[in-house]
């Protein structure tokens, strides 16, 4: 069962990725005829975000321990010390950001181009923040597999 949390929590932050470089695309290209898509995936983006954050902490809480202690025994430690330390206090900016997207859109994207600049930053920014999410998760998980390998 931990392997299919894993999975769905990896699945929803990879769909927040996805949803964020479609939206950069689609407010580079904003027009009354887009204007409602990109509001309702703003706020698609930000439900990702936050299943992904709500499933990802209750594996953390329920099962990480194993995993943390494995990877500390292995000879790759910084995947636990410097890596998911540092996944940790990033995932609050992701948060944060991904929940002020549906904020950001409110705003008449159509007509101001100060809005349509601040929607592309955000946007940016979720996707390069999920992708970094995305390698320090990779990273910590091969942290596990090296751990369990014979020596």
């Amino acid at each position: 069962m931990n392997e299919i949390i894993l999975m769905a929590h990896v699945l929803f932050g990879v769909a927040c990725l996805v949803t964020a470089a479609w939206l950069f695309v689609d407010v580079l290209h904003a027009n009354e005829t887009n204007l409602a898509r990109i509001r309702r995936m703003s706020w698609g983006a930000a439900a990702f975000m936050w299943l992904a954050f709500l499933i990802g902490g209750y594996w953390y809480v329920t099962a990480y321990k194993v995993d943390k202690a494995i990877i500390l025994k292995g000879p790759w430690p910084f995947a636990h010390n410097m890596v998911m330390e540092t996944k940790e206090h990033l995932v609050i900016m992701l948060l944060l950001v991904a929940t002020y997207l549906p904020i950001a859109a409110m705003d008449n994207l159509t007509k101001s181009k100060d809005a349509r600049k601040l929607m592309l930053w955000v946007t940016a920014m979720i996707a390069l923040l999920a992708l970094a999410m995305d390698g320090e998760g990779a990273i910590i998980s091969m942290g596990v597999k090296v751990a369990l390998l014979p020596h």
